[in-house]
Order: C-alpha cells, then sequence, then structure tokens
C-alpha cells in the first residue's frame, strides 16, 4: 500500500508564502487523484476537516473558494510527490495540513504538516 509523507508546513507572516510537499513511498498513478485537506486549530475531529483541493492524474485541478487564486496544486510524477503552492497567506489558512490520495474513496492520507499564519 502506497504511504504518503507530508513536510513544508512551518511559521509565516500575514502575506507570506509556503510550499508544502505530498511525497508517495510508490507511484502516485496508484491514484486517480491527490489533494489536501486541512484541519483548524481547535477542531479535532476527523469530519472538521476542510477540503483545500485536489489534482487527478489528468492534471485537473480543483480548489476550494477560500483558497482559489491564493493556493496552487502541483505534482511531480517522476519524483511521485503532489505539492501545495501557497500565496497570500492569511491567518485563517493556519491549521494541520494533510494530503490524502484516492481511487473512489480515500486510500491513504498524509501524517500532516502544521501551518500557522501571524497576523
Amino acid at each position: 500500500q502506497v504511504q504518503l509523507v507530508n513536510s513544508g508546513g512551518g511559521l509565516v507572516q500575514t502575506g507570506g508564502s509556503l510550499r508544502l510537499s505530498c511525497a508517495a513511498s510508490g507511484s502516485i498513478n496508484t491514484f486517480n487523484a491527490m489533494g489536501w485537506y486541512r484541519q483548524a486549530p481547535g477542531n479535532q475531529r476527523d469530519y472538521e476537516r476542510e477540503w483545500v483541493g485536489r489534482i487527478s492524474s489528468l492534471n485537473e485541478v480543483h480548489y476550494a473558494d477560500s483558497v482559489k487564486g491564493r493556493f496552487t496544486i502541483s505534482r511531480d510524477d517522476a519524483k511521485n510527490t503532489m505539492y501545495l503552492e501557497m500565496n497570500s497567506l492569511k491567518p485563517e489558512d493556519s491549521g494541520i495540513y494533510y494530503c490524502y490520495g484516492a481511487t473512489r474513496t480515500i486510500q491513504a492520507w498524509g501524517q500532516g504538516t502544521q501551518v500557522t499564519v501571524s497576523s
């Protein structure tokens, strides 16, 4: 089973940028799509995760309205890695970011990486 590892989080000021990575232990073409969720501070339950966006195996990309125009999802099949480029960050973007890989359902989750945007 392909496993996913998140990296790249950190502390940044409002308006700053971060790039998150999601590296797979095998081929990311195992998945029909990969994407990102985030969990805001204080939200502990899995169903409180907010969907951020996804990219399909055909490079079709979709974003939540809250991040559209600021975040960019991309993938490098040769490196079996997906990326989340985050620009113009706001305090409300703070949280734990999880990547996922899906076929019909989500098959794998990354362990999460913390993003903190200070005001």
